[in-house]
Formats: structure tokens, C-alpha cells, sequence
């Protein structure tokens, strides 16, 4: 997918115009004031080996945690050397998608692998070449629901907030109606999602385990969403599938996920990666591009793009959407992830997750004011009360080289993975413990 950049001031302006802006400053007004850097103040006449200097003594000032107790969407798990190994080699980093898909057999393949390992991964009939991240491919399940009489979106109040600002936006510029529904107890309100389940709802959006850690009752939600002539949409963690009912089970008819748990670090928030699978009925409405099996004259194994609306290319403003590009390299990455750890591998993972957020949050709810808020069965998260201010949990979990959770109206947002130690655990109780007596 190309770029295009102005000339001259004067065609800048116009771009910004024609979208109803005045300031490219606009273009970030979501970006915190605070962490935005408005102007490097560089002493004047630094040389080139100067200025690098300069600069790495700024970045030197960033902390790094070795022990992290945050997730709330990115996750800290152990990546094989060999994901490095493959993925790092250069010809798999510096290469870009042709426009003549067929002629790079080697881009197809990692693509078409990781269509495949999704599959297995989710129990799903398709997925496509991926997303840009999990948040976008929400939004654009809402466009596979939408049918002639079928214009609202139901989306649960526990899915993540900046996944469901994204399905706002998107459902802004369709003019597609979108409403939440309530939570209760901390999990999905299944009575209120009962009585607003009417015609004019063409999809149901969910997400298990939910944005507060808590395993969501989605059989239940399927069968009613199912009986009302609506889609089942479910955003999944792929780790937790390592142990979990797939979506497929649960009678979904749509999967999304954020893929950066498969292989993928942290990297201070992206790139990351999103994946989307679905049911054969589904399948030709998927956005972006598949890529299938088949063979060349030669009767030799080859892959092709087997599906891509080009409306998404030369008719934008007729096209469902105008996803044309995937994430290639971040997708190989996941698929290499999936290849080394295997099933065992993958259960192995989810299992030591699910017994490690557990051991800690029996530490953690043992001291006084921190609570687990809600008492539903989780996986890797789980939120807990705060007894005092919040920043200051942190900053004093901070002096220990501990990332305290993450702050959800007024408590905190715990997760714990297989990178976490019994004796890291240990100490982060500890810790809060010690704060508790000091208050």
C-alpha cells in the first residue's frame, strides 16, 4: 500500500481542508499533551556523533522493567530464538508485497501457513492474511454482520475500551448504529442483552476472556444472539485457546484476536498484529486478502491470491473495505511462534498463565483493601480494589523495578504470564503488603 506526500505547503493545506482541519497538530489531538515532545532542544554547532550521543543520553533516561505485572492488551511471554532466527533473516525482512502477488511464492506461503495454524488455532473454516491489530478487525466485523435490515451492532461493555473507540469510529463513518451493552458483576449482562436483541441487530460482539480477565458465559450468549437471526462476533486472546473452548465451539461465526502475544515483543506498543477467521458462510465477506493452495502448469504446489475485492483498490468508495495490504512480516512471526511451541507447547504456556495469575491473586486479595472487585473465574488478569491512590501503588511498585498493573476505575488491572516467577510474585505481594502497613 503506497504513500503519497505533498509537494508544497499550499497542497498540505488543501489536504487538511478537505478533511476539516486546519493544523497537522490536529491529526494527534488523541495523544496526551503530556507525553507528546514538542521541541528537541539541541545545543547548537553538535556534530553528527554528537548529536547520537545526545540523544541516547535522553533515551538512557526511559526505565525498562525486567519484571512486569501489566497486560490490559500487550503481553509479556518467553519468544523462542528461533522466531528471531527465522524472521530476522534479510530476506524475509526487507521484503514488501509485490503487486503481482503470484510472482513472490515465498510471501504467499508464510501467508498462506498462517491462515492455516489460525485455523487450527481458533477451529474456524477461514481467516485472512491479518490485521493491523485486533481493534481494527472488530471494527471491520461490524461491516461482515451488517445486513439490508440489519444495521446495529451490539458490542459488551467488558471489551477493551480502545477497541470499542474503534468500532465507534468506524460505525460513525458507515452510519452504522452501534450500542453497548451493559455489564454486570463484571461479565456481559445476558438478561439486558436478551431484551435488546431485536430485528434490526446484525451482530454481537464479545470478548473472551473479557477485558477484566473474567471468562464470559458465551455458550449462553451464542445460542440467544444465534436465536435472534444475529452474527456472534468473539474477540479471543490466542494463548488462552491453548486450554479453552474454541471459538468454533462456542458457535461464533466471526473470530478477531491481537496476535501480538504469538511471538511478538512488546516494542514500547506496536507494530502488533491482528487476525480474523470465519465461517465458510462468512467467508466472501472477509476483508483483505486470502491466499489459497493450488498448483501451477507443472502440477507443482504453488499459491495464489484466492480471494481480494479489487474495489478496495480502484473503487473506494464502493468497496465493504478498504483493507488492502496485512502485516506480513509480523504475521510469519506468529505463524513461526505457533510452528516451535505446537499444541503441548501452546498448553504448556496457557496453563502455567492460568496457575501463576491464580497463586497471585490469592497473595494479593489477602491484603486488606485489595480485593478481587469481582469473583468470576479468569485466565491471566484479574482486577483488584486499591485501597488508596492508585499512582502511588505504582511509583512505589516502581522503585522496586516492578510494573505494577494496569488502572481501571480505581483499582488495578493485575497479569501475570509464564514470564512471571513465583518469587517475583512473591515479592510484588510483598511489596503491597508493605505499603498496607505503612498507610
Amino acid at each position: 500500500m503506497g504513500s503519497y506526500i505533498p509537494n508544497n505547503l499550499q497542497e498540505r493545506d488543501q489536504m487538511l481542508q478537505a478533511i476539516g482541519l486546519k493544523t497537522l497538530g490536529e491529526l494527534y489531538a488523541q495523544i496526551p499533551d503530556e507525553i507528546k515532545v514538542k521541541k528537541l532542544h539541541l545545543p547548537e554547532g553538535m556534530s553528527e556523533p554528537e548529536v547520537g550521543r545526545y540523544i541516547s543520553e535522553i533515551a538512557d533516561k526511559n526505565v525498562r522493567f525486567r519484571t512486569i505485572f501489566r497486560g490490559a492488551g500487550a503481553y509479556n511471554h518467553y519468544i523462542p530464538s528461533i522466531v528471531k532466527s527465522i524472521t530476522g533473516k534479510e530476506e524475509f525482512v526487507t521484503a514488501y508485497t509485490p503487486y503481482q502477488a503470484e510472482i513472490s511464492q515465498g510471501i504467499l506461503q508464510t501467508i498462506f501457513e498462517f491462515q492455516t495454524e489460525i485455523c487450527q488455532l481458533t477451529g474456524m473454516d477461514v481467516a485472512n492474511a491479518s490485521m493491523y491489530d485486533a481493534a481494527s478487525a472488530a471494527a471491520e466485523s461490524v461491516t461482515m454482520c451488517l445486513e439490508r435490515k440489519r444495521t446495529k451492532m451490539l458490542v459488551s461493555a467488558t471489551v477493551d475500551p480502545m477497541t470499542l473507540r474503534t468500532m465507534r469510529t468506524y460505525c460513525h463513518g458507515k452510519g452504522t448504529e452501534l450500542v453497548v451493552v451493559p455489564a454486570k458483576d463484571g461479565v456481559t449482562d445476558i438478561e439486558a442483552l436478551e431484551g435488546m436483541l431485536d430485528d434490526a441487530v446484525a451482530g454481537v460482539y464479545i470478548r473472551q476472556p473479557n477485558y477484566y480477565g473474567l471468562i464470559e458465559d458465551a455458550d449462553t450468549i451464542g445460542g440467544k444472539v444465534h436465536a435472534a437471526g444475529a452474527k456472534y462476533v468473539m474477540g479471543v486472546n490466542p494463548i488462552a485457546l491453548g486450554i479453552m473452548k474454541t471459538p468454533a465451539e462456542y458457535g461464533a461465526d466471526i473470530v478477531i484476536g491481537e496476535a501480538q502475544p504469538l511471538g511478538l515483543p512488546l516494542s514500547f506498543g506496536g507494530p502488533y498484529l491482528g487476525f480474523m477467521a470465519c465461517t465458510t458462510a462468512m467467508m466472501r465477506k472477509l476483508p483483505g486478502r486470502i491466499v489459497g493452495e493450488t498448483v501451477d502448469v507443472d502440477g507443482r504446489r504453488a499459491f495464489v491470491l484466492t480471494l481480494q475485492a479489487r474495489e478496495q483498490h480502484i473503487r473506494r468508495e464502493k468497496a465493504s473495505s478498504n483493507v488492502c495490504s496485512n502485516q506480513a512480516l509480523c504475521a510469519m512471526t506468529a505463524t513461526v511462534y505457533m510452528a516451535a511451541m505446537g499444541p503441548v507447547g501452546m498448553r504448556r504456556v496457557a496453563t502455567l498463565c492460568l496457575s501463576k495469575a491464580h497463586y497471585a491473586a490469592s497473595g494479593i486479595r489477602k491484603i486488606p483493601g485489595f480485593g478481587l472487585r469481582y469473583e468470576g473465574e479468569f485466565f491471566h488478569e484479574f482486577l483488584t480494589e486499591c485501597p488508596g491512590n492508585v499512582a502511588d501503588v505504582m511509583s512505589a511498585l516502581e522503585k522496586e523495578g516492578i510494573l505494577g498493573g494496569y488502572p481501571v476505575d480505581g483499582g488495578i488491572l493485575w497479569c501475570v504470564t509464564e514470564m512471571n516467577t513465583k518469587e517475583e510474585i512473591d515479592r510484588l505481594v510483598s511489596v503491597l503488603r508493605a505499603m498496607h502497613g505503612r498507610q
